[in-house]
């Protein structure tokens, strides 16, 4: 006789229904998994083993084989753990049957039966949900998954405590949906002297999500400013903060139990391979852009990053999703995340500066800057000379607008955007709109219009590049509660578009 139980397999975001076989017949002892399984799951057989020891329930002198079906699919990780031992207290006669057949479990167990919390807690809810079925996993994992709503979740500290729910002897009260506690940021805006230039420009960023380039000495500034954008931009919206914390479950990142509405913020070092930064690796994990999504990846030492690195983002940039393909896995992540990227304007670094002589001449700052190729700077829409702060500003109070005053705006100009967009799907911020919709909502006036054509005209402006001072120029004014888009919205996208800085 064969029972059935359930559990997950996961590809990319997504958690594929796996049904776990159990058969227990006559012949030579023995305990198998079959299914494709990597070595983790090949080695639980040996953790189940010694948690049914430690209950004191002896596996018979039979012939024990889980099969995890859709056998062609592979199963990685250590979750499989309890899916394969209820199953087979399930075939063992010592749980019910049809309790285990409508219950989607996952969960590693130790040695002494405890329950390891597991990533991917999140999706696999959300599996459950969609299959009218419940979820059983670790308590660790429990208010994280419960956050779902749509299934029921049972959150065991042990395999004992499963057992004793299963036969009615101790019930699990459902597991709650935790959140974790919004962040209080210890940055704030008004601590960056001078710079009003730039913090406009991440203003205006974070309003539209447009990718942004700082260029400027070392100590001009850079990093303080970017590390200071989460602080700006509005909690995400219950859609975005299940998406985004979908892939965090997936990465382990979900320490806390629960879900934050916080922005992710991701500085990867310039060291960062391609699989890091866009994904890959055992399992085709997550990479940064996926991680950012719904947040901000601040690139700092932009062109230190090695060329291959930076081209990967060209297509996520523009599709907001990667598709991380290798030989024996697939998946697709998204990827909407705002683009910071710094920059000093030569290998020197100072090169233009006041006092300092480079041997190199302007060549040093081409050649520096040109690492970062046409195609990707053409996608990257405000880019901002950051100078040097004199020590005279430095010794003078902060006279700049708070995190919270900009915030505001930034947020007042997002429920904008939300509003016009509501009816278009895929389209949240200005930074997604294109065709007939860019034709419809970034119309300029006709001094605006003709302002932008002679720009574009004199400066070899790229159909993108045209269409991304339109996008920019929407921002700006969203930023004003100006329905329309006038002449000085043009004019400042296209001050930001037409810098020196970057060539």
């Amino acid at each position: 006789m064969v029972c059935t139980g359930h559990t997950v397999a996961f590809e990319g975001v997504e958690a594929r229904e796996v049904e776990v076989q159990c058969a227990v017949t006559a012949g030579l002892p023995s305990f198998s998994v079959v299914g494709l399984p990597d070595k983790a799951v090949s080695e639980a057989r040996e953790r189940v083993r010694a948690a049914m020891s430690a209950l004191s329930i002896a596996l018979p002198s039979k012939r024990i084989t889980i099969n995890l079906s859709p056998a062609d699919l592979p199963k990685v990780g250590s979750h499989f753990d309890l899916p394969i031992a209820v199953t087979l207290l399930a075939a063992l006669d010592l749980i019910p049957k049809e309790e285990v057949e409508r219950t989607i479990s996952l969960g590693e167990l130790s040695l002494n039966g405890d329950l390891v919390g597991v990533i991917g807690a999140l999706p696999a809810a959300m599996t459950a949900g969609a299959s009218n079925r419940r979820l059983l996993c670790p308590k660790a994992s429990g208010a994280e998954a419960a956050w779902v709503g749509s299934a029921e979740v049972i959150a065991a500290r042990s395999l004992a405590e499963v057992l004793r729910h299963f036969t009615g002897q101790a019930p699990i009260k459902p597991a709650s949906p935790g959140e974790v506690a919004g962040e209080t940021f210890a940055r704030d805006m008004a601590e960056v002297k001078g710079q009003e230039r730039a913090k406009r420009a991440v203003e205006i960023a974070a309003a539209g999500r447009h990718h942004v380039i700082l260029v400027g000495a070392p100590g001009s500034g850079k990093s303080m400013i970017a590390a200071r954008v989460p602080t700006i931009l509005p909690p995400m919206g219950a859609a975005e903060a299940l998406e985004t914390s979908m892939i965090h479950s997936l990465s382990g990142l979900l320490d806390e139990g629960g879900i934050s509405r916080t922005r992710p913020f991701r500085e990867p070092h310039h060291t960062a391979s391609i699989a890091a930064i866009v994904g890959g690796g055992r399992g085709a994990k997550p990479g940064e852009i996926s991680l950012a999504h719904n947040g901000v990846l601040f690139m700092d030492e932009f062109p230190e990053f090695p060329r291959s690195v930076l081209e990967t983002l060209r297509q996520p940039i523009e599709t907001g999703s990667v598709v991380v393909s290798r030989a024996n896995h697939h998946a697709r992540y998204p990827s909407r995340f705002l683009l910071i990227a710094a920059a000093n304007p030569c290998r020197c670094g100072e090169v233009g500066e006041p006092g300092f002589v480079c041997k190199r001449g302007p060549k040093c700052a081409e050649d520096y800057i040109g690492k970062i190729s046409a195609p990707l700077m053409d996608r990257i829409d405000l880019r901002v000379e950051v100078p040097p702060v004199s020590f005279a500003d430095l010794d003078l109070p902060a006279t700049g607008e708070s995190s919270a005053t900009i915030a505001a705006r930034v947020a007042a100009a997002r429920d904008l955007q939300t509003e016009r967009y509501s009816d278009i799907e895929g389209v949240n911020v200005n930074a997604d709109i294109e065709g007939a919709v860019l034709e419809r909502v970034a119309q300029p006036s006709t001094e605006g219009k003709a302002l932008l054509l002679k720009a574009a005209e004199k400066f070899k402006l790229s159909a993108r590049g045209y269409h991304r001072v339109l996008k920019l120029a929407r921002t700006i004014a969203d930023l004003d509660a100006s329905a329309g888009i006038e002449r000085h919205h043009v004019a400042e996208a296209l001050s930001y578009r037409l810098t020196t800085a970057t060539g």
